[in-house]
């Protein structure tokens, strides 16, 4: 049996074709079809079952990681929606909150508000802070709230009524009413995507879904319906968090799989580590227009609740203001505007700057040939000879390094007075800054050394640039998986399937009554069990992991804490705030024992697990892995002869001294001077510094 993971990237599609014993893996690339990412999910799954001679019957899981829903919030490309609240709450999305991505720059613009105050609809109800009705869902003010819907014609509606994490009733009575008389619209309701404490969150949470789930109704359910055409099973779909989910549950909670391409790659990156022996990591995912970094710790991957999209300050998540503010669990990543694709440009003062914008995959790099005349990384990494015309996607893509060449003549270097080469140099230097930059967010701000840490690297550029990263954060060991131009496609098909869930209850832990809190606990794993039954996976597989979000009096944030029991007790509850006080000092540095801890919410997250994969990648033909010389820059000795190696002809515990190039199918390896690579018995590549 086999399994399919496909990823749509912001230059390719991939779609990566496994094995169940994991000794086969197959890749295809497309370029990532803009105008319809369906076609190109689907080119690249016929490429891929004609490739490696599969079967459809013999595909036993079909997973996917989709940027629907970002590319619509980044774009401002969403559905036509509303918004009703309780009278006098119109304006939550707008009054947000006070932080500001920049304290001092008095002219930034707030980000853009997804749902237009004409579609923001108020109706004559309350519940007070304890969960009472103050004043009864008024059914006439409903009507009329159905009727504007109906004159708005739009096509989807958030309701979001106050504190109706304490008391939905009049939340699910509204959207009852709505859906009967409106049975077209998607109707989300804040008591089911987000039933915490925060207004504006829940709000905005909410109105995310709205505002992306008709498209991504529409996608997945065309998505579905052509790959069961092609005789494949029933689709699934990553989340944000790290597992993967059934279609209805993703179209239940949108927002939960903005990142879904990101964290199938870090769940990748920690399979590959657990298999190697390796629960430490650093994660670095190089795509066409991003890169993203993230820390495993103890073969653990950290997730937070507190997120934003659509801004330009995503790189940290400590940075408030800056886009759409999403609370659901998050694989916790570093992003920053920098891939393949990202454009080199001179700013009105002459200086060389890097992104954030990218060529994508139309027009693409100037090498690309398709229309592009702005220089990116891929056109230095071509001009500085880490890259070959004649290699790329196996020799299946036309290179034109003339045209890079060109673009950078024009565009930097004969502005800069500089040679082409100098020009490209300063542009990796730029680029592997801004990427060092998101390395050590995720480590040295969260109070971890990087020296500590092996880099685990892939994405299409990924290994292009690992070792100059490693050697900025002095980190001693990088690792290159197999086919790392499809590695997140290959984190969907080792993924379990995931759910999480969270209800607020407010109260100081030190006097909370524990059986409150299994209560609540025992109802969500009801649900998280309902869901898993849905799956087919046998119950012997399924697990339950309770945490809670925690803070000190007068915090107005909280922190999520691994709660070490299956059922709520004293002696469990007072653990809980001790290890709070430890998180609290990795974090910030410091903590405070005497300090009431008081709970926020309760958190629990189902799970069932997948039968094992082995991620391995044996040598498809034997013999001399040196396949050529070429003129190579590097920083350290300038250009040098350097030999070419052919990844798919290396031997196990094959070594290689820098400098030296080792290209693949879907990426390249740089190995620069003073380094050594050692192809090991899993085609992981492991290079480590000799000085």
């Amino acid at each position: 049996m086999w399994r399919i993971g496909v990823d749509i990237g912001g230059t390719f599609t991939d779609v990566a074709v496994i094995d169940e014993g994991g000794s086969a893996i197959g890749l295809a690339k497309t370029a990532t079809t803009q105008d319809d990412f369906s076609r190109g999910v689907m080119e690249g799954l016929r490429d891929a079952l004609r490739d490696q001679q599969v079967v459809p019957s013999e595909v036993s899981l079909l997973s996917h990681a989709t940027t629907v829903v970002t590319n619509a919030l980044l774009e401002e490309k969403g559905a036509r929606a509303a918004l009703v609240t309780t009278r006098g709450f119109r304006d939550v999305l707008e009054l947000r909150r006070s932080a500001r991505a920049d304290l001092y720059d008095l002219f930034q613009d707030p980000p853009s508000v997804l749902i237009p105050r004409h579609r923001r609809l108020e109706v004559n109800e309350r519940i007070s802070a304890r969960g009472e009705v103050v004043t009864a869902l008024d059914s006439a003010d409903a009507e009329r709230i159905i009727e504007q819907l109906r004159a708005m014609d739009v096509e989807a509606v958030a309701i979001t009524l106050l504190f109706s994490f304490l008391n939905d009733s009049h939340e699910r009575a509204l959207g009852a009413m709505i859906r009967a008389a409106l049975p077209h619209l998607k109707v989300y309701l804040s008591c089911d995507i987000l039933p915490e404490v925060q207004e504006f969150e829940r709000t905005s949470t909410t109105a995310v879904c709205a505002y992306v789930g008709p498209l991504l109704h529409s996608y997945l359910h065309g998505l579905q319906e052509a790959t069961q055409a092609l005789g494949l099973p029933k689709l699934r779909v990553m989340g944000s968090a790290g597992g993967v989910v059934d279609v209805p549950e993703a179209l239940r909670m949108p927002a939960a799989i903005v990142e879904s391409g990101p964290a199938a790659g870090v769940m990748a990156a920690r399979l590959m580590g657990r298999q190697t022996g390796r629960d430490t990591l650093l994660s670095f995912d190089m795509g066409g227009t991003t890169a993203k970094a993230c820390l495993i710790l103890d073969g653990k991957v950290e997730t937070t609740a507190e997120y934003e999209v659509g801004g330009s300050g995503n790189q940290n998540r400590w940075l408030h203001g800056t886009g759409h503010a999403i609370r659901v669990p998050v694989v916790d990543l570093a992003e920053v505007s920098a891939g393949g694709g990202s454009i080199a440009w001179l700013d009105r003062a002459g200086a060389l700057q890097v992104g954030p914008h990218s060529a994508g995959a139309t027009p693409g790099p100037a090498c690309y040939g398709r229309g592009g005349d702005q220089p990116t990384v891929t056109d230095a990494n071509l001009v500085l000879g880490y890259l070959d015309a004649a290699s790329l996607l196996g020799g299946q893509m036309d290179i034109d390094k003339e045209a890079s060449i060109r673009a950078l003549t024009d565009r930097i270097a004969t502005p800069l007075g500089q040679t082409p080469r100098e020009a490209a140099a300063a542009i990796l230097r730029i680029v592997n800054h801004s990427m060092a930059e998101a390395l050590r967010i995720v480590s040295v701000e969260r109070g971890h050394d990087p020296r500590q840490f092996g880099l685990i690297a892939f994405g299409g550029a990924g290994p292009l640039h690992a070792a100059a990263l490693a050697e900025e954060l002095d980190m001693p060991e990088v690792i290159i998986p197999p086919v790392p131009g499809g590695f997140s496609a290959l984190g969907l098909v080792g993924s379990d399937i995931r759910r999480d869930y969270a209800q607020t209850l407010y109260a100081d832990l030190a006097t909370l009554d524990p059986s409150e809190a299994e209560a609540i606990w025992q109802e969500m794993e009801t649900d998280g069990r309902a869901m898993l039954e849905q799956t087919g996976i046998d119950t012997s597989r399924w697990s339950v992991a309770r945490s809670a979000g925690l803070r000190y009096s007068r915090q107005a944030y909280e922190l999520t804490v691994p709660y070490d029991g299956t059922e709520a007790t004293r002696d469990g509850l007072d653990a809980l705030a001790r290890a709070f006080h430890d998180v609290h000092r990795q974090t910030y540095g410091h903590h405070n024992p005497d300090e009431p801890v008081h709970l926020m919410t309760l958190r629990l997250t189902v799970t069932g697990a997948l039968p094992p994969l082995e991620l391995r990648q044996d040598g498809t033909t034997g013999g001399n892995s040196l396949k050529g010389r070429r003129t190579v820059w590097f920083e350290r000795t300038g250009e040098v002869d350097c030999a070419i190696h052919d990844r798919a002809r290396m031997q196990p515990d094959e070594t290689l001294t820098g400098p030296a190039v080792i290209e693949s199918y879907d990426s390249t390896i740089v190995v620069p001077p003073g380094w050594i690579a050692r192809n090991d018995d899993r085609g992981c590549i492991c290079m480590e510094r000799r000085t």
